[in-house]
């Protein structure tokens, strides 16, 4: 008996003909074709649309970081920008600038302030608390700064440089634009000295004592030296950077920045230190005369601070208390019972000096032509030394209102 063959399309008969001509064939394959391509099917992976999205997740996530870096930035403008500025020319530390480093062409603050300004407007600038009054009495708010111990223009009187007083993290040296906007250009300084024209600094960090120029609202350092034990520096004679040698013991030298030597020979003696002429002599104060007292002395910066010149008439203070007028004519200084004005052009034997008002008890400011300082925090007294001269009083406006734990500090036109 034969076995059954499996059944498959040639044993079986098949469902439909099988007899198909070649032209039938490729009628049917182009009729399929046709229906297929005729019919829309989505692709697996559409590139062009794949592409698209990505773009536009990518631009907000763009948008989205645009925008909290925008938020970022305005608090920080408010409270202070930071950048690092270093001379790479000469080693040193960066020299760390908070604020808006360029002019940003905010429009002027002019805060309602309930701090008091004089009867009359000042000759010079004053800084009650934190707010500082112009000669046009505006008011200018020195939010952030702190306590200030000295301040003069700044260079071109594009604003004012502000030296902080001591903290634990040390002093800071601020420049404050008409507009308000104030900025620290040195952080951190044992010491801060500014030169007349507001365009050079010198500040002692640790054991070495920086020069440094200041330009476009930053300080660039120029010079750095090891300095002698327990100097500081506290003002400019030329380039050179004049120092007091000892806090108690007092002595002044030149520190050259070209070389970091300090010459201290003829200054040992020099117990303070007044002002610098426009003639370049040093203005201080020296023991002289038999028997030896305080005596007013000219030194010579081109001879290591030799003394020149000395008058011992007035009985001077040991304060050190004083400033040079612009000039270099006049000296305002504390003496025995008040104020002196000292006519330094005549210097020889005894120096013509008058009573100048009350006592000197923080800096005075000079204009060109007088001088302005705090008599007991809450009146300006203004030395004219023409009506010095001419034996009338010295005037004082009020200042009404000064809190008592608040001195005013007048602000000059020109440093040390």
């Amino acid at each position: 008996m034969n076995a059954a063959r499996p059944r498959d399309n040639l044993t079986a008969p098949p469902a439909r003909p099988t007899g198909v001509t070649r032209d039938e064939l490729e009628q049917a394959v182009r009729e399929t074709l046709t229906r297929q391509v005729a019919e829309p099917r989505l692709l697996a992976a559409d590139h062009a649309d794949v592409a698209i999205r990505r773009g536009q997740r990518a631009q907000r996530r763009r948008t989205a970081v645009g925008l909290a870096l925008a938020a970022v930035t305005t608090v920080t403008v408010s409270t202070g920008i930071m950048q690092l500025v270093r001379d790479t020319s000469v080693p040193g530390p960066a020299v760390v600038v908070l604020g808006d480093p360029e002019d940003s062409g905010r429009p002027a603050l002019t805060p309602a302030l309930p701090f008091p300004a004089p009867a009359e407007p000042a000759a010079v600038d004053l800084i009650v608390g934190d707010v500082l009054l112009t000669t046009t009495e505006r008011q200018v708010r020195l939010t952030g700064v702190g306590a200030v111990e000295r301040a003069q223009r700044s260079p071109d009187a594009a604003g004012w440089l502000l030296v902080g007083t001591p903290s634990p993290a040390g002093r800071s040296l601020w420049v404050v634009r008409p507009n308000g906007v104030a900025q620290v250009l040195l952080a951190g300084a044992a010491e801060i000295a500014l030169s007349r024209d507001g365009r050079l600094v010198a500040w002692r960090e640790g054991g070495e004592l920086i020069k440094g120029s200041i330009v476009n609202n930053q300080v660039m350092t120029v010079a750095r030296h090891p300095l002698p034990a327990g100097a500081a520096p506290v003002g400019f004679v030329g380039d050179e950077v004049l120092l007091r040698l000892h806090a108690k013991r007092g002595g002044h030298g030149l520190w050259d920045p070209v070389t970091g030597r300090t010459a201290t020979e003829g200054g040992a003696g020099t117990r303070h230190v007044y002002g610098v002429r426009p003639d370049g002599l040093v203005v201080g104060q020296v023991l002289a005369g038999t028997p030896r007292r305080p005596c007013l002395a000219l030194l010579d910066p081109a001879k290591a601070l030799t003394v020149v010149r000395t008058g011992c008439g007035p009985v001077l203070a040991d304060d050190g208390r004083g400033a040079v007028s612009p000039d270099g004519r006049w000296l305002l200084v504390n003496g025995e019972s008040g104020a002196l004005l000292v006519d330094l052009d005549r210097m020889g034997g005894a120096p013509v000096a008058r009573p100048a008002g009350p006592a000197l008890t923080g800096p005075a400011a000079w204009t060109p032509d007088a001088a302005v300082h705090v008599v007991d925090g809450s009146r300006l007294a203004r030395v004219d030394p023409e009506q010095v001269l001419a034996g009338q009083a010295v005037p004082s406006e009020p200042l009404a209102g000064v809190p008592a734990d608040v001195r005013p500090l007048p602000v000059a036109g020109t440093g040390f």
